[in-house]
Protein backbone atom coordinates (compact mmCIF):
# COMPACT_ATOMS: atom_id res chain seq x y z
CA UNK A 1 0.00 0.00 0.00
CA UNK A 2 0.88 3.58 -0.94
CA UNK A 3 -0.48 7.19 0.04
CA UNK A 4 -1.09 9.08 -2.70
CA UNK A 5 -2.71 12.48 -4.24
CA UNK A 6 -3.40 14.48 -6.76
CA UNK A 7 -2.90 18.22 -7.63
CA UNK A 8 -2.44 21.15 -8.93
CA UNK A 9 1.06 22.58 -8.82
CA UNK A 10 1.30 26.12 -7.74
CA UNK A 11 3.93 27.47 -10.78
CA UNK A 12 7.12 29.67 -9.61
CA UNK A 13 7.37 32.31 -8.41
CA UNK A 14 4.07 31.98 -6.49
CA UNK A 15 4.27 28.15 -4.89
CA UNK A 16 7.93 29.30 -3.78
CA UNK A 17 6.19 32.54 -1.89
CA UNK A 18 3.57 30.56 -0.62
CA UNK A 19 5.64 27.90 0.70
CA UNK A 20 7.70 30.74 2.21
CA UNK A 21 4.75 32.22 3.66
CA UNK A 22 3.56 29.17 5.43
CA UNK A 23 6.87 28.16 6.95
CA UNK A 24 7.02 31.78 8.36
CA UNK A 25 4.09 31.40 10.14
CA UNK A 26 5.59 27.66 11.96
CA UNK A 27 3.46 25.62 9.95
CA UNK A 28 5.55 22.40 10.28
CA UNK A 29 4.22 21.10 7.27
CA UNK A 30 5.33 23.65 4.98
CA UNK A 31 8.45 22.22 3.53
CA UNK A 32 6.81 18.27 3.27
CA UNK A 33 3.86 19.62 1.01
CA UNK A 34 4.48 21.25 -2.08
CA UNK A 35 2.23 24.37 -2.75
CA UNK A 36 -0.72 23.38 -4.52
CA UNK A 37 -4.55 23.10 -5.46
CA UNK A 38 -5.66 19.43 -4.29
CA UNK A 39 -7.65 17.74 -6.87
CA UNK A 40 -7.60 14.19 -4.85
CA UNK A 41 -6.75 14.43 -0.91
CA UNK A 42 -4.36 11.66 0.59
CA UNK A 43 -5.55 8.36 -0.55
CA UNK A 44 -4.23 4.50 0.14
CA UNK A 45 -4.04 2.83 -2.96
CA UNK A 46 -2.64 -0.69 -3.87
CA UNK A 47 0.99 -1.27 -5.34
CA UNK A 48 -0.61 -3.01 -8.35
CA UNK A 49 -3.19 -0.37 -9.15
CA UNK A 50 -0.61 1.96 -10.13
CA UNK A 51 -0.85 1.00 -13.64
CA UNK A 52 -4.47 1.69 -14.06
CA UNK A 53 -4.56 4.73 -11.64
CA UNK A 54 -2.01 6.55 -14.22
CA UNK A 55 -4.16 5.22 -17.03
CA UNK A 56 -6.55 6.93 -15.52
CA UNK A 57 -5.13 10.14 -14.79
CA UNK A 58 -3.55 10.20 -18.55
CA UNK A 59 -7.11 9.88 -19.87
CA UNK A 60 -8.46 12.54 -17.66
CA UNK A 61 -5.42 15.12 -18.97
CA UNK A 62 -5.94 14.28 -22.48
CA UNK A 63 -9.41 15.61 -22.54
CA UNK A 64 -8.86 18.84 -20.25
CA UNK A 65 -7.51 22.30 -21.92
CA UNK A 66 -5.18 25.04 -20.48
CA UNK A 67 -7.00 27.44 -18.28
CA UNK A 68 -6.28 30.72 -15.91
CA UNK A 69 -6.69 30.80 -12.61
CA UNK A 70 -6.32 33.35 -10.05
CA UNK A 71 -5.41 33.26 -6.12
CA UNK A 72 -6.71 36.04 -4.06
CA UNK A 73 -7.21 36.73 -1.01
CA UNK A 74 -7.62 34.83 2.33
CA UNK A 75 -10.13 32.30 3.29
CA UNK A 76 -10.59 29.77 6.57
CA UNK A 77 -12.61 26.71 7.00
CA UNK A 78 -12.98 27.39 11.04
CA UNK A 79 -13.93 26.54 13.34
CA UNK A 80 -14.30 23.31 11.40
CA UNK A 81 -11.23 23.08 10.57
CA UNK A 82 -7.93 25.10 11.49
CA UNK A 83 -6.90 25.91 8.19
CA UNK A 84 -5.99 28.99 6.50
CA UNK A 85 -6.05 29.59 2.59
CA UNK A 86 -5.48 31.64 0.09
CA UNK A 87 -8.74 31.75 -2.27
CA UNK A 88 -9.12 30.19 -5.92
CA UNK A 89 -10.74 33.67 -7.58
CA UNK A 90 -10.96 32.22 -11.07
CA UNK A 91 -10.90 28.67 -12.05
CA UNK A 92 -13.33 27.22 -9.66
CA UNK A 93 -15.27 25.55 -12.23
CA UNK A 94 -11.92 24.18 -14.23
CA UNK A 95 -10.63 22.76 -10.58
CA UNK A 96 -14.85 21.16 -9.60
CA UNK A 97 -14.64 19.49 -13.14
CA UNK A 98 -10.99 18.22 -12.50
CA UNK A 99 -11.52 17.02 -9.21
CA UNK A 100 -14.71 15.05 -10.06
CA UNK A 101 -13.23 13.40 -13.28
CA UNK A 102 -10.18 12.25 -11.12
CA UNK A 103 -11.47 11.23 -8.27
CA UNK A 104 -13.85 8.58 -10.44
CA UNK A 105 -12.74 4.86 -12.22
CA UNK A 106 -10.06 3.38 -10.04
CA UNK A 107 -9.76 6.38 -7.86
CA UNK A 108 -13.52 6.81 -6.87
CA UNK A 109 -13.57 7.15 -3.28
CA UNK A 110 -15.95 9.79 -1.14
CA UNK A 111 -14.74 12.73 0.78
CA UNK A 112 -15.25 14.06 4.31
CA UNK A 113 -15.89 17.36 2.90
CA UNK A 114 -17.35 19.18 -0.19
CA UNK A 115 -14.80 20.06 -2.17
CA UNK A 116 -13.43 23.16 -2.06
CA UNK A 117 -10.94 24.62 -3.99
CA UNK A 118 -7.85 26.42 -2.19
CA UNK A 119 -4.21 26.87 -1.36
CA UNK A 120 -3.75 25.87 2.16
CA UNK A 121 -0.88 28.62 3.90
CA UNK A 122 -1.71 27.42 7.25
CA UNK A 123 -2.79 24.45 9.43
CA UNK A 124 -3.32 23.25 12.50
CA UNK A 125 -1.59 26.11 14.23
CA UNK A 126 -3.32 28.14 17.41
CA UNK A 127 -5.79 30.75 16.65
CA UNK A 128 -3.78 34.10 17.01
CA UNK A 129 -1.22 32.84 14.06
CA UNK A 130 -4.18 31.33 12.02
CA UNK A 131 -5.47 34.90 12.33
CA UNK A 132 -2.35 36.37 11.16
CA UNK A 133 -1.84 34.13 7.97
CA UNK A 134 -4.96 35.54 7.37
CA UNK A 135 -4.85 39.15 8.05
CA UNK A 136 -1.22 38.95 6.65
CA UNK A 137 -2.32 37.57 3.41
CA UNK A 138 -5.44 38.99 2.82
CA UNK A 139 -4.13 41.12 -0.31
CA UNK A 140 -1.88 38.02 -1.80
CA UNK A 141 -2.77 38.14 -5.71
CA UNK A 142 -1.65 35.61 -8.28
CA UNK A 143 -2.30 34.73 -11.96
CA UNK A 144 -0.93 31.65 -14.13
CA UNK A 145 -2.23 29.24 -16.36
CA UNK A 146 -2.84 25.55 -15.38
CA UNK A 147 -1.35 23.18 -17.67
CA UNK A 148 -1.73 20.19 -16.30
CA UNK A 149 -1.80 17.97 -13.22
CA UNK A 150 0.69 15.77 -11.10
CA UNK A 151 0.55 12.96 -9.35
CA UNK A 152 1.87 12.75 -5.47
CA UNK A 153 3.57 9.95 -3.39
CA UNK A 154 3.47 10.40 -0.01
CA UNK A 155 7.08 8.94 1.38
CA UNK A 156 7.89 7.36 4.89
CA UNK A 157 9.83 10.53 5.59
CA UNK A 158 6.30 12.36 5.53
CA UNK A 159 7.08 14.12 2.48
CA UNK A 160 4.91 14.84 -0.30
CA UNK A 161 7.02 14.29 -3.77
CA UNK A 162 5.66 14.39 -7.43
CA UNK A 163 5.85 10.71 -9.29
CA UNK A 164 4.39 12.20 -11.99
CA UNK A 165 2.97 15.32 -14.06
CA UNK A 166 0.08 14.85 -16.71
CA UNK A 167 0.17 17.84 -18.89
CA UNK A 168 -3.24 18.51 -20.36
CA UNK A 169 -4.03 17.89 -23.91
CA UNK A 170 -1.98 14.59 -23.56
Amino acid sequence: MRTIGVSLAIPEPWGGQLQAWRASFGDPLARAIPTHVTLLPPTEVEDASLDAIEAHLLGVAARERAFPMILRGTGTFRPTSPVVFIQVARGIPDCERLEQAVRSGPLLRGLHFPYHPHVTVAHHLPDPVLDRAFDKLSGYEASFEVRGFSLYEHGDDEVWRPRRAFPFGG
